[in-house]
């Protein structure tokens, strides 16, 4: 079940091994209109640059260019908060995938002409987690 775990994120958890977990929120993203922009390997990362082992973490950036223009048609600067992101990360034996939730960022920009693309966003990022969430 997708849950508000931070103000700003909702979260699931999966039973999927990371790389199994990164692979579906890929494909769930696209079945939604989402293209993934950047992948950042957190983990690789920082043993890279800090020498420090952490479980598998990656965030991705993920944008469906329809709902991003019109964010960007009622805000130019909302590019500041694009692309959507999504973590997911290796706890115990699966994984957690959060996705930032668009209602709460987009909502920085005090417009009401973003409520229903960020409402629309937030919607489609629920049943990509929903879709994840079973493995």
């Amino acid at each position: 079940m997708v849950q508000q775990t931070t103000p700003y994120g909702i979260s699931i958890s999966t039973p999927l091994p990371h790389p199994e977990a990164v692979a579906r929120v890929k494909e769930e993203l696209a079945k939604e209109g989402f293209g993934v922009l950047s992948e950042i390997d957190i983990s690789a990362t920082l043993k890279k640059k800090l020498d420090v082992d952490l479980p598998s973490h990656v965030i991705l950036g993920a944008c469906n260019p329809p709902l991003a223009h019109q964010a960007l048609l009622a805000e130019p600067e909302i590019g500041l908060l694009l692309p959507c992101n999504v973590v997911v990360r290796e706890e115990g034996e699966g994984c957690i995938v959060s996705a930032m939730d668009p209602v709460e960022a987009l909502s920085l920009a005090e417009n009401e002409g973003l409520a229903s693309v960020a409402g629309d966003v937030r919607a489609r990022m629920a049943r990509v987690l929903e879709a994840v969430e079973g493995g």
